[in-house]
């Protein structure tokens, strides 16, 4: 009898043609769904009957009750080698075996880019006016050159993200909680010394931080106040890191020139959600690693994943950071 493996959250229908699903048909029945189950009950009522589950990033959590709900569960697969939604005591517990996938960090360094740039040259204002039929030009763009670029986080990513800054001519500042000086100097930027001074001084700041205790809530009101009027903010990383309370009052009341965002406090984000309307915000529905290739990893790994279980050597397991 066949098992039956479910593909959340296939928004758009690219599950199936980024990976050669056929080589699992004679021992598995491979189910999409491209809409997102808001709570664990509907969740539980969609997963009941399977046995491999499919999860993309972080955005469904499984914890203790959620596994102790789906008795059949028996393989989950995220994308990504590190997750901090799953319980993974309680999947150990439940007999579940966690998989993950390779995750490239080149498609939110790109977005990033992407949404700084798109802020600094009011791109898609300009474009829907034009669009429109409206006033031509209606901006005066900031500049990127000799600008201040402060990081917080230099990481695989951020550190990606600083090198591009240097090449479009920005002074690079960064700083994270376990940043030494001796990171700053290999990537060639300048250590800001402390998360107040690289607020205050820059002209763009992006944030690059796992999420953690530590960097819960690190940006907020107090922090937001530090920003000079004609900062932007830049969040690709997780939503929770930015005080999302702070961030809207500082974006209706102007104290920041603008910021843009790829990552929320609930995800997908509803249609009532006040980031929808926020003035001052170019916001993205979390498109970081959403591409082509990502895709092809995630989806092709997946596969590659369930026929290791199915032949009793199951790779890639994951477990507690």
């Amino acid at each position: 009898m066949k098992q039956r493996c479910a593909v959340l959250d296939d928004f758009q229908g690219a599950a199936m043609s980024s990976a050669d699903w056929s080589v699992l048909a004679d021992d598995v029945e491979v189910i999409t769904f491209a809409e997102h189950f808001g709570s664990e009950d509907a969740l539980v009522a969609a997963l009941a009957d399977y046995e491999i589950v499919v999860t993309l990033r972080e955005r469904v959590p499984f914890p203790a009750e959620l596994f102790a709900r789906l008795p059949r569960l028996r393989l989950l697969i995220a994308s990504g080698m590190r997750n901090s939604a799953i319980d993974f005591a309680a999947a150990k517990a439940h007999g579940v075996t966690v998989c993950g996938t390779a995750s490239s960090p080149t498609p939110p360094v790109e977005l990033t880019w992407a949404l700084l740039l798109g802020l600094a040259r009011g791109i898609v204002a300009e474009s829907e006016v034009l669009r429109d039929g409206g006033p031509w030009q209606n901006t005066v763009g900031a500049d990127l050159a000799g600008q201040r670029l402060g990081l917080l986080g230099l990481g695989k990513i951020g550190g990606r993200v600083a090198q591009i800054g240097l090449a479009f001519g920005m002074e690079v500042v960064a700083w994270s909680q376990n940043l030494t000086r001796e990171r700053a100097r290999e990537v060639g930027v300048r250590h800001a010394g402390t998360r107040d001074e690289l607020l205050r001084s820059s002209d763009f700041v992006s944030v690059h931080l796992a999420l953690g205790a530590r960097t819960l809530g690190l940006v907020g009101a107090a922090e937001l106040a530090l920003l000079k009027p004609t900062a932007y903010l830049v969040n690709t990383s997780r939503a929770a890191i930015v005080d999302q309370a702070a961030l809207l009052a500082a974006l209706h009341a102007g104290t920041i020139a603008g910021a843009a965002v790829d990552v929320f406090d609930v995800e997908p984000l509803p249609a009532a959600h006040p980031m929808r309307s926020a003035p001052r915000l170019l916001a993205t529905p979390h498109l970081g690693y959403v591409t082509r290739d990502n895709y092809r990893t995630y989806y092709g790994q997946a596969v590659e994943n369930i026929q290791a279980y199915l032949a009793g050597t199951p790779v890639r397991c994951l477990g507690p950071a």
